[in-house]
């Protein structure tokens, strides 16, 4: 089992930046594919982020694309979202995930694990 715990959200202006952090405990951490979804009142849960186990692939959301950065540092069991030039419509609930699976995917369904969430709210 993995758990995964994030942090570093919060309130910030458009175009500011924030940081968010997933801490992960477990041994197979470094082995999972990891990703960041997020969830806005009323909407579905949506695919923001992923990379791969060993850090060599990233796929980004076209809307994030150029503005988000995820990276992981197996060592330390993390995987961050830097988020710059942030928009009020980024406003959500952030989520980190972890996916077993052999095939990617942005299909939030398919992802086994999940953190709690933590709010990100983009005021103009």
């Amino acid at each position: 089992q993995v758990q995964l715990v994030e942090s570093g959200g919060g309130l910030v202006q458009a175009g500011g930046s924030l940081r968010l952090s997933c801490a992960a405990s477990g041994r197979t951490f470094s082995s999972l594919r990891m990703g960041w979804f997020r969830q806005a009142p009323g909407k579905e849960r949506e695919f923001v982020a992923r990379i791969a186990w060993n850090g060599g692939s990233t796929y980004y959301a076209d809307s994030v694309k150029g503005r988000f950065t995820i990276s992981r540092d197996n060592a330390k069991n993390t995987v961050v979202l830097q988020m710059n030039s942030l928009k009020p419509e980024d406003t959500a609930v952030y989520y980190c995930a972890g996916d077993r699976s052999v095939v990617a995917t942005t299909t939030a369904k398919m992802w086994d694990y999940w953190g709690q969430g933590t709010q990100v709210t983009v005021s103009l």
